[in-house]
């Protein structure tokens, strides 16, 4: 992408911050199309900023796991302000992106990506497939965890929207010396010379943390971030392949992912989360909670940091709880 500002809140707020940049741009009032496979909770958070305006949000339901351009492309009309994707979306899995950008560009609206920053190490970038506005959650690029947060939002767009972007944009220059320096070029915030034109009411910035995200950005480099995805990918089939061999479990969804993955279990997936629990691992997540057709399936992320013998003891756990043997078949 040609420019990223200085962070938001999080994932979340810097989607919800973008869907209104897309609005104001393209200054269609009537509707923003997302899918049901954008994490639930940004799209709760996509709900309560529309909740007193005009644009209604259209979700697209994805029955196997991923949303088709067709069925996008179906629900975008010409008072569509944008369509939001998520890739990889929220079950792991990875649409065909290019295709869902294309049919929101046909009907005038902006695409916007949500992407995971560790999947660009082997994935293709959001302005490779021409996202105009890309976010994300920009935890895992070194930051810990922290209880649920602080976080921080990361958000990139076209050089051509960059005056309609919330925050504040740091840009590099030189002072009466002639020595590099940098300076805040642009602060489009009702706090300053903005006022009730302000783009966004965003008052401050995680900048601690996107200081720690930068640091390691560069420790890491671009083959250390290939290192950190494809390790990812590899030990998350790994374990897929694994806990599906667990009598009892199948994969819920048969397209291709990354590093999360949903699995089917029998009966109550939270009962089940809570028996793997008490052997001492964390299962995953129930996936109930949102999709009530999915109270039997949990949402599995295998990152870069977990070893085969955490694995293979996660299997065990779960063959542990549903069949009574310490081992899978």
């Amino acid at each position: 992408m040609d420019v990223s500002n200085a962070s938001l809140y999080d994932g979340g707020s810097s989607a919800g911050e973008a869907m209104l940049m897309a609005l104001t741009i393209t200054k269609r009032y009537g509707r923003v199309v997302t899918a049901s496979t954008v994490h639930p909770e940004y799209r709760q958070v996509l709900s309560t900023f529309l909740a007193e305006m005009e644009p209604q949000l259209e979700t697209v339901a994805a029955p196997t796991g991923a949303v088709t351009a067709d069925t996008i492309a179906a629900a975008i009309d010409d008072r569509t302000a944008a369509v939001i994707v998520q890739y990889p979306n929220f079950f792991g899995q990875l649409e065909d992106v290019e295709a869902i950008v294309a049919a929101a560009h046909a009907r005038g609206a902006l695409a916007i990506v949500i992407f995971d920053p560790i999947s660009l190490g082997i994935l293709r970038r959001p302005g490779d497939y021409g996202a105009d506005i890309a976010v994300a959650e920009g935890q895992s690029l070194g930051n810990a965890m922290n209880f649920g947060g602080p976080f921080l939002g990361i958000m990139a767009c076209r050089e051509e929207y960059v005056r309609k972007m919330p925050g504040r944009i740091a840009g590099q220059t030189t002072d009466r010396h002639g020595r590099r320096c940098w300076v805040l070029t642009l602060q489009t915030r009702e706090q300053h010379i903005r006022r009730e034109k302000a783009t966004s009411n965003i008052c401050t910035n995680q900048g601690l943390l996107a200081l720690r995200s930068s640091i390691y950005l560069a420790v890491m480099g671009p083959g250390g971030l290939h290192q950190a995805a494809e390790l990812s990918a590899r030990k998350a089939h790994y374990a897929a392949e694994r806990l599906a061999s667990v009598p009892g479990i199948s994969l819920a969804f048969p397209g291709p992912f990354f590093k999360e993955f949903v699995i089917r279990v029998p009966g109550d997936a939270n009962q089940v989360l809570a028996e793997v629990g008490r052997l001492g691992y964390h299962g995953g997540i129930a996936l109930g909670r949102w999709y009530p057709e999915l109270k039997d399936a949990i949402l599995v992320a295998v990152t870069e940091k977990r070893s085969r013998g955490e694995i293979d003891g996660l299997v065990g756990a779960y063959n542990q709880v549903l069949t009574g043997s310490a081992k899978p078949k």
